[in-house]
């Protein structure tokens, strides 16, 4: 069923559709396209994320190794390694709340070969 705003906009405007260029993510419309992409995005935030967790937990544990038993430098190791655990853990419960929430609850995410894959909603069936 239309909306009586789409039925004029249309007749007044024709039917528009996007740019050639806008497929940039793959997916047979411009809404499928802007999911993946996003969903590339999230992808590739997580595994920067886990990369800049990773480097900052061998960073104290070298601290930690070089420290040779002063205890001031051996704290700022410690609280090193402990911030690097606790983004680890925070990122983990994000991820696992992101994947309730939009995923099972929503079904908005769903995981895919490539990883995310987001199904925008549109008005259009």
């Amino acid at each position: 069923m239309k909306l009586v705003a789409d039925a004029a906009t249309d007749a007044i405007f024709g039917k528009v559709s996007p740019p050639a260029g806008m497929n940039i993510g793959g997916g047979s419309t411009p809404t499928q396209a802007l999911g993946t992409f996003i969903g590339w995005g999230i992808n590739i935030f997580i595994t920067v994320a886990g990369l800049f967790m990773l480097l900052y937990l061998l960073w104290g544990a070298l601290d930690w190794i070089n420290s040779s038993g002063e205890k001031e430098k051996l704290t700022k190791a410690q609280q090193k390694i402990t911030n690097a655990i606790i983004g680890m853990v925070i990122v983990f419960v994000v991820l696992v709340v992101f994947n309730v929430l939009a995923g099972q609850m929503l079904g908005i995410v769903t995981p895919g070969s490539n990883g995310f894959e987001i199904k925008l909603p549109s008005l259009n069936p």
